[in-house]
């Protein structure tokens, strides 16, 4: 994290520049110069033999993702959401590859290929999308579905590494699901594995130990790859995806023992709070919300407590000033001025929230207030573009992906 006085002199140049910006409302900031700085600490962090999977509800804004594609020398991304995956089918070349990651229900995968339109890109979905399987019941769904449309699907299997929110959970559930798609194999074709590991890092060590939960997140995934290897070797090659971990666990995975060759991240890149772990300390947070103050008030007046705004102020010197925001029911936090609050009597509101401050905060109206968002994949998308920054200063403004 920066020393408190250099984060002061960060947040001031901001509020400058933006003061002088000919548009006064809530904004949501990436500072380029902070995102590069997480994409060179990410490099020395990603294991050497493995590929960045650029996820991509963190960073749903198709110039951002193709900022950091770009930087990482990646061609593949993760998809949660179909309108994302519509519309990245279309901007997307030949070469991109797109891994569910989470399983989509029938209805949404057929909605897609028939809502599906051809691209001047040559984005080709029967070959450049692998579907997220957790159960064998899906399996046979989208074996239908790949009947229906007379073309082969790819089906990654989600398997259950620890996080035990689904996936195969046992090695024969795996070897049944294997059984249907090899006796299945010019219809559905296997792509790979996914285990996602975040318990690794937040299960509390009273529990399990870190190193514990990795030992046994890696077993189980290096038993899943070995029985493909050893049962069903028709269906092995080098193409396969082995993805899993995320951003607090990347680093954990900089080793041979590690069975993946495909990395799932993107929020570390702009490190919302969510993300402050210890093996994200190195990063830099990346992402704010700026947002004007419209009003300032001395004291704090709530309404029927008319006549204790004094006993307020003795209560608590940060209700000597209140200022009421441009906004502010975000899931997020403040950060600057340093010492502001949420009243939390008067109430958080989508239209004017009332902050606190005590007197020694020399801020004034049309000042902008900034907050960290506790997610990216979220809060973007409630801002209609990003304002990008580089050096203090406002170079572009990118737009956000389509969400309907």
């Amino acid at each position: 994290m920066m020393k408190k006085e250099s984060n002061k002199d960060y947040f001031e140049q901001l509020n400058s520049t933006l003061k002088n910006h000919h548009r006064a409302i809530p904004f949501l900031l990436v500072d380029l110069d902070r995102v590069d700085k997480n994409i060179e600490l990410f490099k020395t962090d990603l294991k050497s033999d493995a590929h960045l999977r650029v996820v991509v509800k963190s960073l749903p804004s198709p110039n951002l993702l193709n900022y950091v594609a770009d930087k990482m020398s990646t061609n593949r991304f993760m998809v949660f959401h179909q309108p994302f995956l519509s519309h990245l089918s279309t901007v997307l070349d030949r070469n991109a590859d797109i891994l569910l990651g989470k399983p989509m229900p029938i209805k949404t995968a057929a909605f897609f290929f028939k809502n599906f339109t051809k691209s001047k890109t040559d984005f080709n979905p029967y070959t450049q999308i692998q579907w997220l399987i957790d159960t064998k019941e899906r399996a046979l769904e989208y074996l239908k579905l790949a009947e229906e449309l007379n073309q082969p699907l790819r089906l990654n299997l989600e398997i259950d590494v620890g996080l035990h929110r689904g996936g195969f959970q046992t090695l024969s559930e795996v070897r049944d699901v294997l059984e249907l798609i090899k006796s299945k194999g010019k219809k559905i074709e296997f792509s790979g594995f996914m285990g996602y590991d975040p318990h690794v890092v937040k299960v509390p060590k009273i529990i399990r130990s870190q190193k514990k939960s990795l030992s046994a997140s890696n077993n189980f995934y290096n038993d899943c790859k070995k029985m493909v290897q050893e049962q069903f070797p028709e269906l092995w090659n080098d193409r396969l995806t082995f993805n899993g971990a995320g951003s607090p666990t990347v680093r954990l995975h900089n080793t041979t023992l590690s069975p993946l060759n495909d990395i799932a991240s993107g929020s570390c890149f702009v490190k919302p709070t969510t993300f402050d772990v210890p093996t994200l300390s190195n990063y830099s947070p990346a992402c704010f919300i700026a947002t004007p103050v419209l009003k300032k008030l001395r004291d704090t007046t709530i309404p029927g407590l008319e006549k204790f705004k004094t006993v307020l102020r003795f209560l608590n010197r940060k209700n000597a000033q209140s200022f009421f925001i441009y906004g502010g029911f975000w899931k997020a936090d403040y950060v600057f001025p340093e010492e502001l609050q949420l009243n939390t009597l008067f109430g958080a509101s989508t239209n004017q929230t009332m902050v606190n401050a005590p007197m020694t905060t020399n801020f004034d109206v049309d000042d902008f207030v900034f907050l960290r968002p506790h997610q990216s994949e979220f809060v973007f998308l409630q801002f209609g573009k990003l304002m990008i920054i580089r050096g203090n200063k406002i170079i572009d403004e990118w737009g956000l992906l389509n969400s309907d």
